[in-house]
């Protein structure tokens, strides 16, 4: 499961000019599913996620995490971010999960990052075509992933 995870002043997801999701100062969560991953794999996002330290502190560093600020989150749905270009210029998606695993896994994670939060989670809608904006704020943007095979 990949999360590529990027701190914004604001982000916004529209389907048909209509706003479905939108976050202020926090985060904007492209989520990737992979076909082999399970609860496991997104608990350890989800804890990861909230826990990140890459909102700045009194000093300017880096070290305050979306649960400190209280910050916003909005999760899309991204399986391109399993995209294979190793061969040829077209990318296959085989690794990305399909549908039936990947929304409800998808759905879960939104839940369990509301859950870990404390507070309400915005998100784009599953397998439906979305403008997203938003304004990096950093520019920050992190790569986490988990895979079943790893043991981080």
């Amino acid at each position: 499961m990949i999360a590529l995870i990027q701190r914004v002043s604001r982000a916004s997801v529209r389907i048909d000019d209509h706003v479905v999701g939108a976050a202020n100062e926090g985060v904007l969560i492209l989520l990737g599913i992979h076909r082999t991953d399970t609860l496991s794999e997104l608990e350890w996002l989800v804890k990861r996620t909230a826990n990140l330290r890459i909102f700045r502190d009194d000093d300017g560093k880096m070290n305050r995490s979306l649960l400190d600020i209280e910050g916003d989150a909005l999760v899309v749905s991204q399986f391109t971010l399993y995209g294979d270009t190793r061969k040829g210029n077209r990318p296959s998606f085989v690794q990305s999960a399909p549908p039936e695993i990947a929304e409800p896994l998808y759905e879960k994670f939104i839940a369990a990052l509301r859950n870990q939060l404390g507070r309400t989670v915005a998100s784009g809608e599953f397998g439906t075509q979305m403008d997203v904006e938003l304004i990096n704020d950093g520019p920050v943007t992190i790569w986490l992933e988990k895979r079943a095979e790893d043991e981080r």
